[in-house]
C-alpha cells in the first residue's frame, strides 16, 4: 500500500501521560508508536497528536453522572497540565496538537477542518484504547470518506480479547490493519 505523503496524516490518539499511567506495560505500546511516528516524520506525513484537553474548571463536562465526571472531580486533562501532556517520545515540540472533549478524535474540535484544508485523504492511526478512541475515530473517519490504516500493535485495550476481535474482525471492514513493522517496511 503506497501512501502519498502529501495526502497522508498520522494521528497518535490519547498517548498522554494521564492515560498511559493506567496502562500496564505501556512501554511496549510507546516503543511501537514511536517507531511509527519516526517513520512518518521521515516520510513527511502530517503528524497530529489528538488527546483529551479541557479548560480550567472543566466547563465542557456536565455535572451529571457522566463517564468523564471523574476527570472533572480529579482536575485531570486541563490543557497545559502534566496529565494532558503527550509522551515525549511520541510528540515533538512544534507538532500539531488537537484536543478533544469526548472519546473520538473528531469530537468537538477542528480536526476535520485541518485535515480537509491540508487535502488529507489517508489517515494512519493508533491509540489507547482500541475499543475507545481508536474505534470511535475509525468509524467517524470512514464516514468522512478517509482511507484508514490502523497500526494494531501500537494500540492497547484493557481487554485483550476485545482488542483481538476489533483488529481482526471489525476494523478490517473499514481500514487496512497492519503492524508497525508492516508500516515502516513500506
Amino acid at each position: 500500500m503506497e501512501l502519498d505523503p502529501k495526502k497522508t496524516a498520522l494521528l497518535s490518539l490519547d498517548l498522554q501521560k494521564g492515560i498511559l499511567a493506567s496502562v500496564p506495560d505501556s512501554d511496549a505500546i510507546i516503543q511501537n508508536a514511536s517507531k511509527a511516528v519516526e517513520f512518518a516524520r521521515k516520510k513527511q506525513f502530517q503528524i497530529i497528536h489528538v488527546g483529551l484537553g479541557f479548560s480550567e474548571g472543566h466547563p465542557e463536562i456536565p455535572d451529571i453522572d457522566f463517564p468523564f465526571k471523574t476527570i472533572k472531580q480529579n482536575n485531570l486533562f486541563v490543557e497545559g497540565t502534566s496529565s494532558a501532556e503527550f509522551h515525549a517520545s511520541i510528540a515533538h515540540p512544534g507538532e500539531l496538537v488537537v484536543y478533544k472533549h469526548r472519546v473520538g478524535a473528531f469530537s468537538e474540535n477542528q480536526l476535520h477542518l485541518i485535515l480537509r484544508s491540508q487535502k488529507i485523504e489517508n489517515l494512519v492511526f493508533f491509540g489507547v484504547s482500541t475499543s475507545g478512541v481508536t474505534l470511535s475515530t475509525l468509524r467517524r473517519a470512514f464516514d468522512l470518506d478517509f482511507r484508514c490504516v490502523v497500526i494494531k500493535d501500537a494500540c492497547f485495550d484493557a481487554d485483550q480479547e476485545v482488542h483481538r476481535v476489533l483488529t481482526e474482525k471489525i476494523f478490517p471492514r473499514q481500514a487496512t490493519v497492519i503492524t508497525v513493522d508492516d508500516f515502516i517496511s513500506k
